[in-house]
């Protein structure tokens, strides 16, 4: 059985193939119409045509580094120079996934409460996302409970606690202006107090003066670590599909800060850049954890790597 073939029977079986499908359309319709223009021109895997792909690669904002070894990967498999069009183009997608290597989305949520911090640059989705993360939870049968901690921006604690009744769940608000780890106190004492399975918590995301980031996110760890053992348990960076290359720079300053465990990668369904997949899992080594597909409280989804690949390659004309 083929690799294209294996993932697309494990494709069938995920209840959110259409969300995948619809979510990474802008990037299948992109690739695959550069690979075509490929192909039209393909006579064997010489240099040039090893060039050639590297460039679609790159545009499709996999990166120059992750590219190049998924090149390198390709180039193994190939035996001999003259292999089909068709067959080559199933090897460089099965490369794909090996770059992407072992998926690592198994989160521990044992604790209770289990706290997550959600950071992220000012409009990258940040907010938003934590409402469809207690959405989540919450279809899970989890108590759920956010904490408004951006308190540089009013229209963060705003958007977050009408988010909070919408879902009826307990929103722990800070004033603008309020010491943000205060504010993060004051949700893990009531974390505690009300029973919450999980404990959601925005965080700034101002980038001008790392060294004000940095202090402000380790006081808000140390606090949270005082009153819950081991929080935060996990920590997951939000990233802007559509920013490519710029988001994955965000996010290496935010590694440099804190210890990310997760990304949630935003507003894929509107951007042909879902190579920026590859690439944050290479470079950073971060598992992707969830994405974002659309603008519904239940369209951000696990990411899983088989659905991924197969919506880019083909599923998006084969799958009703």
């Amino acid at each position: 059985m083929g690799f294209i073939t294996n993932i697309r029977n494990k494709f069938f079986n995920n209840k959110d193939k259409q969300h995948y499908l619809s979510g990474f359309k802008e990037t299948s319709r992109s690739f695959n119409e550069k690979m075509r223009l490929l192909a039209e021109g393909f006579t064997e895997c010489n240099k040039a045509f090893y060039e050639a792909l590297m460039i679609i690669l790159i545009q499709s904002d996999v990166g120059v580094n992750t590219s190049e070894l998924i090149v390198n990967n390709l180039k193994s498999k190939i035996k001999d120079k003259k292999t089909p069009f068709d067959d080559v183009v199933e090897k460089l997608y099965e490369s794909m996934a090996e770059v992407y290597g072992k998926q690592g989305n198994e989160f521990n949520y044992d604790f209770k409460p289990t706290v997550i911090f959600v950071v992220g640059v000012n409009g990258s989705g940040k907010t938003t996302s934590i409402a469809k993360l207690a959405y989540y939870f919450k279809q899970q049968g989890k108590k759920v409970a956010v904490v408004a901690a951006d308190t540089f921006r009013a229209g963060a604690i705003d958007q977050l606690a009408k988010w909070a009744e919408r879902l009826d769940i307990a929103c722990i608000l800070g004033k603008q202006q309020r010491d943000p780890a205060a504010v993060i106190v004051d949700g893990c004492r009531y974390a505690n107090e009300n029973d919450i399975d999980i404990l959601l918590c925005d965080t700034a995301g101002r980038l001008q003066n790392k060294t004000n980031l940095m202090n402000e996110l380790a006081k808000m760890i140390k606090v949270a670590k005082r009153e819950i053992e081991d929080a935060p348990h996990h920590v997951w960076l939000t990233i802007d599909a559509s920013t490519g290359q710029n988001g994955l720079s965000q996010a290496r300053i935010f590694t440099e800060v804190t210890n990310v465990s997760g990304i949630i990668l935003t507003k894929m369904d509107g951007t042909a850049k879902g190579g920026i997949i590859l690439a944050i899992k290479h470079e950073l080594n971060i598992p992707v954890s969830f994405v974002g597909f659309g603008e519904k409280v239940d369209d951000l989804k696990e990411f899983e790597l088989d659905s991924y690949i197969y919506s880019i390659a083909n599923g998006i004309k084969d799958v009703g």
